[in-house]
């Protein structure tokens, strides 16, 4: 039998050797970023999506062995564990399967079947299914005893039928055969349960709706299940497509059940009985049981698909563009409540509050203009981040007219994501952070962070709270926070972080730090002022060598004592940066960006026992250009003059956008006029795409052009396919009832005065239920 090892190798197509090296590396502690990037040689150029796949599979198939082991434990403490049996478990390769061998072992409350047997009716099922010659009357009459509760024949022969129904019904192989077949062949049907119609009216596409498991995509599966969470949907699952005349006699389900235990009709006496027990075991117990299965293995990849969505929306968001150190305005819009002005230094530091009042009903326009102008001047702000909730639209327009009227300040304005802007305003660190504001005030700093640094800023909120994904009130809370933790902790180790101006929740991503020596590192920094070296995080409480070793090369010192302490060459291949620098004979600032020089170097000469070709080649390529951010460069979208509210827009306008989300179904686009418009996957490319990702992601700013507009729905439809005429390529009826569905019902909807709202919702909730909305889907 294969190893946990061996599988795992097999299935990402690697050497056994380097899973087992990464096992080994991971059981001693070490993070994905860290092996990924550190350990290169170890693990044979394992990748972080290769490790990540393989640290879920680690952690499946170790489940599955604990599982094993308690299910052997079980069944030989009956007595019933023989080798053959063993070896069946031994190979299970899956949880199904296992469940599938152990189901007639299983511990169960009484059944008909146990009754039957202890009133020693087995005999009678056995002799039955064993010869189908004999008269199954007559053979029931010899059983009957009315001490046993075997009243006459007929009770009998229902004993006899209880054991064989639950005999077929816990048979693995045939189970697992007809589960595989119904999952290839079967349906998923609803129908509105009565009197739901109406309110339920956001599920009206699935009132009478069959489709094929295996063409189900993963929003769809979702929205059924919520349907009928909700009690608005009755779904059933169907194990084949229904046929307009059904056929007569027995169903390919059943045939296979009776040719699994040699049951056929060839008129002899107990052929009837036998084949009636079939349809019975069929339509009663195994149906059933295959029923729950597939509804349970549908939800699991709806999840898993989600989860996908979800966690790279998440990386693309985190991943954003930032604006750097530069100082900012950040505004929260509202109306009756104000806009909150918040001004950060480069550094993030707040400078200075305001509230302003230039929309309704107070329209203190030019008031709010000169107060504007005034922060910007005293603070010598560059840039002017607006969120994008309620009230954006107006308050860009305001944003508009202060860089018209004063040039001379120089100001670049940009929309912002507000998602969990409100969770982070009443977190208990934004208290901490920023005791003396406001909660209104504190989202206004994260808006002006958010553009300045988006993954500095969103790490201090829940992930799930930042809502780039769909349904994820359904889905597994377990499952969806390791992979939202995941992103997050890849994208902080990828980009790396200023020890020395990092948030604690910012360092509590860093590979190796926890949570308690996040904030002994800032309580040492505050103390003892900036670190000036990464060795001198040897000093803080509680950081021993393990922690060092995984943490070090990820954590930056700017301007400190070592130029290398703000690289992601880790301090332990040091010695391998001084013999490059003997080699060449220059020093480390004369070395550090020298492209000529070090693209004459050869690797291999620097190779050693302890650092192979990878890192050799990593250090070079780190001293050519130090600190290199993974990220894009920052820039901004323009959206196009008088061109504010939905009904400015008419079909083959050409527009410039920012992707707001991605959806299975297609892409939600902000072209300034409060909806979003909606680019449909079939209006994407000219070009199959199955994956909307594969064209766009979140924050992409990208060319559009109006295929159609509903303006009482509010409702915009936009391609890619700039070439195409207004209405070609425009979404099917399908599509827009996709986004319809999804939309209704998910978040809660912001109310009067610009108050912010969490928007999680029961749908989805966040960005995706914003962009939902704003696109038109789902009440307003």
């Amino acid at each position: 039998m294969q190893s946990v090892q061996q599988k795992i190798a097999e299935e990402l197509g690697v050497g056994e050797g380097q899973v087992k090296a990464a096992v080994d590396l991971l059981d001693g502690g070490a993070t994905v970023p860290f092996i990924a990037r550190y350990r290169k040689e170890a693990t044979g150029m394992l990748d972080d999506a290769q490790l990540r796949t393989l640290e879920d599979r680690l952690r499946y198939l170790r489940e599955l062995d604990e599982r094993r082991t308690a299910v052997l434990e079980s069944i030989r403490n009956q007595g019933k564990l023989d080798e053959a049996l063993e070896a069946q478990i031994m190979a299970a390769d899956t949880k199904s399967r296992l469940e599938d061998i152990y189901l007639p072992y299983k511990p169960k409350r009484r059944t008909k079947a146990q009754v039957a047997r202890e009133a020693g009716l087995e005999p009678l099922a056995d002799g039955l299914l064993n010869d189908p010659n004999t008269d199954p009357q007559a053979a029931a009459a010899v059983f009957v005893d009315a001490d046993k509760g075997v009243a006459d024949a007929a009770a009998a022969l229902d004993g006899a039928r209880a054991i064989l129904v639950e005999r077929f019904a816990e048979d693995a192989d045939l189970i697992g055969e007809l589960r595989e077949k119904m999952w290839s062949q079967g349906r998923l049907a609803s129908k509105v349960r009565d009197g739901k119609a109406e309110e339920g009216a956001k599920f009206a596409d699935y009132f009478e709706f069959s489709e094929p498991f295996t063409k189900m995509p993963s929003h769809r599966i979702l929205a059924m299940f919520r349907g009928e969470k909700e009690e608005v949907l009755d779904l059933t699952v169907e194990p084949e497509e229904p046929s307009e005349e059904p056929k007569p006699g027995p169903t390919d389900y059943e045939r296979k059940i009776a040719q699994r235990f040699g049951i056929s009709d060839e008129g002899r006496p107990g052929d009837k009985w036998l084949n009636d027990t079939v349809r019975w075991a069929w339509r009663t117990k195994i149906l059933l049981h295959l029923g729950i299965d597939l509804r349970l293995r549908l939800r699991q990849a709806a999840e898993d698909e989600a989860i996908r969505v979800f966690a790279a929306n998440l990386r693309d968001l985190l991943l954003a563009a930032p604006a750097g150190t530069r100082a900012t305005m950040g505004l929260d819009p509202g109306f009756r409540t104000g806009v909150k002005v918040a001004v950060v230094d480069a550094t993030g530091k707040v400078v200075a509050t305001h509230t302003i009042y230039p929309h309704q009903p107070q329209n203190r326009w030019d008031e709010s203009i000169a107060a504007l102008a005034k922060l910007a001047a005293a603070h010598q702000v560059d840039l002017i981040a607006i969120g994008n909730g309620t009230a954006s639209r107006e308050t860009d327009k305001l944003a508009i007219e202060l860089i018209k009227k004063h040039p001379e300040l120089k100001l670049t304005k940009a929309v912002v994501s507000e998602a969990g802007a409100s969770v982070y305003s009443a977190s208990a660190f934004a208290s901490q952070e920023l005791p003396e504001l406001d909660v209104s005030l504190r989202g206004a700093v994260s808006i002006a962070r958010r553009l300045q640094d988006p993954l500095a800023e969103l790490v201090k909120i829940d992930p799930k709270s930042i809502g780039v994904g769909q349904y994820q009130h359904d889905l597994s809370e377990v499952a969806l926070s390791r992979s939202l933790d995941a992103v997050v902790e890849d994208c902080v180790n990828a980009v790396g972080v200023d020890v020395n101006t990092a948030s604690a929740p910012l360092l509590t991503r860093v590979s190796g730090i926890t949570t308690g020596l996040a904030e002994n590192i800032v309580g040492h920094r505050d103390a003892n002022g900036p670190f000036r070296s990464r060795s001198a995080l040897k000093e803080v409480p509680r950081l021993g060598p393990k922690a060092f070793e995984q943490c070090a090369g990820f954590l930056r010192i700017p301007g400190g004592d070592d130029p290398l302490d703000s690289s992601s060459v880790h301090p332990e291949a040091y010695p391998v940066v001084r013999r490059i620098l003997s080699k060449t004979g220059k020093d480390l600032k004369e070395l550090i960006g020298n492209t000529r020089v070090l693209q004459g170097l050869r690797p291999g000469e620097f190779v050693d026992e302890t650092f192979g070709l990878p890192t050799v080649t990593d250090i070079l390529a780190e001293l050519d250009k130090p600190g290199r951010d993974p990220r894009p460069a920052f820039k901004t979208a323009t959206f196009a003059e008088g061109v504010d509210k939905i009904s400015d827009l008419k079909p083959g306008m050409r527009l410039e956008g920012v992707v707001t989300n991605v959806a299975a179904f297609g892409a939600f686009v902000d072209v300034g006029v409060h909806q979003d418009g909606l680019v449909h996957v079939s209006a994407m490319s000219k070009n199959f795409v199955k994956d909307p990702r594969d064209v766009v992601k979140p924050g992409d700013i990208v060319q559009v052009k109006v295929l159609d507009v509903d303006v009482p729905r509010k409702r915009i439809s936009l391609t890619l396919r700039l070439d195409d005429e207004p209405g070609a390529g425009k979404p099917s009826g399908g599509g827009n009832r996709q986004g319809q569905r999804q939309g209704q019902g998910q978040g809660q909807q912001r109310k009067g005065g610009g108050q912010r709202q969490n928007r999680g919702g029961s749908g989805g909730g966040g960005a995706l239920a914003d962009a939902l909305r704003r696109a038109g889907y789902g009440k307003n």
